[in-house]
C-alpha cells in the first residue's frame, strides 16, 4: 500500500522538480540508446586488467561572457589537465575537496560533457569529441549513477517504466520479457519485484539511489561512473548501498570510477585512488599506499582529516590534524605554478612559480609536488619556505615603512 500522507506531500515536490527530473532521466535514456541493428563494435572486449579507458590532457574550459553581445572575456578551468588510466575490472576513486572538478570530470568521461581539449579513448577508440550518431554505439558500455536520488529519477513515471526505458529505446528485447527482467533489475538490487508500479516519490533515498544503480545496469555496461552515489544518503543505508556496488562488481564483472569527498567510503571500495585539486589531479596510487604514505602534503590534509572512532588513535600514531588556511582558490584565476601552494605549509618559491609535473616516483605511485612527503625532496637547493619568505618581506616593508615616518617626522622639528 502507499502512504496517503507520504504521497501527498511529495506532490508539491514532485511538481516543482518535475522538469529537472525529465530532464536527468532524458540524459539517462539518451545515454542508453541505440537501435539494435547499430550494435556493431570494432574493438574486442578490455580484459581484466587492461586498458579499458585512457584520459590524456583533458581540459573543461567554461566560458564566461559579457554584454550583449556575450563576448568571452575569462573562463572557468573546471578540469585542467588530467592524465589517467582506467583498467578493466578496477575500481578508481577520485576524491577531493567540492568544486575541484570531480564531477566535471566524471560527466566529461561519459561524454554527457564536450571536452575543450584532450582525448578520451574507450577500449582503445577515441570518443572525444564523437557526434550523437558516433557516440550511440558506446552509450551501453558507458553509464552513469547520478548523484542526487531524488531528481535523477522522474517523479511521474513508474519504476517500471523508468528502468525499462533503456530496453526500449535501445530496441532490445530481453529474453522472458521486459518486465520480467526489470523485476530481475530490481530483486538485484534489493528491491522488491513487486515495486515494478510504484512511483519514485514512494520510496526512500536509499531505494531510489537503488533504482538508480538498476536503470544504470540495464544493458549490462562496461564502464559506471558513480558521481556520489551516497553522499545524499544516510550513514546506514551509505553501507548499503557501498556493499551493494561491490557485490555487483564481484558478480557482473563491472568496472568503476567512484567520484566521492568521503575518504572512508573509498577506502572500501577503490583499488586506486586519484587526489584532485583545483582541476589538477595531484596524486594517483593505489589504496594502501595512499594510506599508509601519502606523498602530496594535500593528501596528507585530507587523510588527517578522517574521524578515528577512538579519539587517542591518531595521538598515539602520533598524527596531528593538519588544519588548512584560507579557501579553494577560484578556478576562474587559479594560483600560478603549483595550485596548492597558497595554502601549502610546505612551499617555496618554486612551488610558487613553476608547475610540478605529475611524475611517477615509486612503482604506480605518480605525484605532483616539488617537495613531496615520505620521499626525497625533488627541489632540495630551494629550501626557503614561502610563507618565512613573505614574512620578511612584509617586516622589511614595516621597518621601511617606519623609517620614512621617522625622516618625515624630523623634518617638520624646528
Amino acid at each position: 500500500m502507499t502512504n496517503p500522507e507520504g504521497a501527498d506531500a511529495a506532490e508539491p515536490a514532485a511538481d516543482s522538480t518535475a522538469d529537472s527530473a525529465a530532464q536527468e532521466d532524458a540524459v539517462a535514456s539518451e545515454a542508453n540508446a541505440e537501435s539494435a541493428a547499430a550494435v556493431t563494435m570494432t574493438s574486442e572486449d578490455a580484459a581484466p586488467g587492461e586498458i579499458l579507458l585512457r584520459v590524456t590532457d583533458l581540459k573543461k574550459h567554461f566560458p564566461v561572457t559579457k554584454g550583449v553581445l556575450k563576448r568571452q572575456v575569462a573562463a572557468v578551468k573546471a578540469v585542467d589537465g588530467l592524465d589517467f588510466d582506467v583498467r578493466a575490472g578496477e575500481t578508481l576513486g577520485v576524491v577531493g575537496e567540492s568544486g575541484c572538478g570531480k564531477s566535471t570530470m566524471g560527466r566529461l568521461i561519459t561524454r554527457l560533457l564536450e571536452p575543450t581539449h584532450g582525448t578520451i579513448e574507450f577500449e582503445g577508440r577515441d570518443i572525444s569529441h564523437l557526434g550523437t550518431a558516433g557516440m550511440r554505439p558506446l552509450r551501453r558500455d558507458v553509464q552513469m549513477i547520478f548523484q542526487d536520488p531524488y531528481s535523477s529519477l522522474n517523479p511521474r513515471h513508474p519504476v517500471g517504466a523508468i528502468v525499462s526505458a533503456p530496453f526500449k529505446l535501445q530496441g532490445v528485447r530481453p529474453e522472458g520479457g521486459v518486465k520480467k527482467e526489470v523485476q530481475r533489475l530490481l530483486e538485484v538490487v534489493g528491491l522488491n519485484p513487486e515495486h515494478y508500479n510504484r512511483y519514485p516519490h514512494e520510496f526512500s533515498g536509499g531505494q531510489r539511489q537503488r533504482i538508480g544503480i538498476a536503470r544504470a545496469l540495464a544493458l549490462k555496461p562496461k564502464l559506471v561512473v558513480a558521481d556520489e552515489p551516497v553522499s545524499a544518503l544516510d550513514v546506514s543505508i551509505q553501507a548499503q548501498v557501498v556493499n551493494l556496488l561491490d557485490d555487483l562488481q564481484g558478480e557482473l564483472g563491472l568496472t568503476y570510477v567512484i567520484i566521492a569527498h568521503d575518504l572512508s567510503v573509498i577506502r572500501h571500495v577503490s583499488d586506486r585512488i586519484a587526489v584532485m585539486y583545483l582541476g589538477k589531479l595531484v596524486e594517483l596510487t593505489d589504496r594502501q599506499s595512499l594510506y599508509d604514505g601519502a606523498m602530496h602534503p594535500y593528501s596528507k590534509a585530507l587523510l588527517s582529516a578522517v574521524p578515528v572512532p577512538d579519539p587517542r588513535g591518531k595521538a598515539q600514531r602520533g598524527e596531528d590534524r593538519i588544519l588548512l588556511q584560507g579557501d579553494v582558490p577560484s578556478p576562474l584565476n587559479p594560483p600560478s605554478g603549483c595550485r596548492f601552494h597558497t595554502r601549502c605549509w610546505k612551499a617555496t618559491r618554486v612551488c610558487k612559480n613553476e608547475e610540478p609535473p605529475l611524475l611517477q616516483l615509486r612503482t604506480g605511485h605518480q605525484v605532483a609536488c616539488h617537495h613531496p612527503e615520505n620521499h626525497e625532496d625533488q627541489r632540495p637547493e630551494d629550501t626557503e619556505l614561502l610563507s618565512v619568505a613573505e614574512k620578511t618581506a612584509d617586516e622589511l616593508d614595516s621597518e621601511r615603512s617606519a623609517i620614512e615616518q621617522r625622516d618625515r617626522e624630523a623634518v617638520g622639528k624646528p
